[in-house]
């Protein structure tokens, strides 16, 4: 079995990010916004590879001591094999050595999937954004974690 490999994003990973982003979301980025964040110099997303495909990523903004959590999100094809939770660790790491002492995320509130993995991160839910969704006015549930 091929090993799997977690970077940072490039230019090239771009479009396999944006397929598992119209596959994971009801509201998905577009192809030109996920090609700005690598200009963004607050910006740190990282890429997970099998066998040279992009199969999931994570992204932050990087403001000061804390992140802001803003994609989190594995092709359905690798889901439930533990690689969002790889993610957050390299994320985590990456984080830690930029002095970020803080990360935050908004998820659904109907997504217990996701915050059952964000759960066993160490993030705790501290509050609610009503209607925070544009889909469906679905209130987010805001998470956070001291680093």
């Amino acid at each position: 079995m091929e090993e799997l490999i977690v970077k940072r994003m490039t230019l090239q990973d771009i479009r396999g990010v944006w397929d598992i982003e119209q596959l994971s979301f009801v509201t998905p980025w577009s192809l030109e916004a996920l090609e700005k964040e690598l200009d963004n110099e607050r910006a740190l997303y990282l890429v997970a590879e099998l066998a040279g495909k992009v199969i999931g990523y994570v992204g932050c903004w990087v403001i000061l001591e804390e992140a802001h959590i803003t994609n989190v999100a594995v092709h359905p094809d690798y889901r439930q094999k533990k690689i969002a939770t790889l993610l957050l660790i390299a994320l985590e790491e990456e984080l830690r050595e930029l002095g970020v002492e803080s990360l935050t995320l908004e998820v659904r509130v109907s997504n217990q999937v996701a915050q059952s993995l964000y759960a066993q991160r160490g993030f705790r839910p501290l509050g609610l954004r009503k209607k925070y969704y544009t889909d469906n006015d679905e209130d987010a549930l805001i998470m956070w974690k001291v680093n």
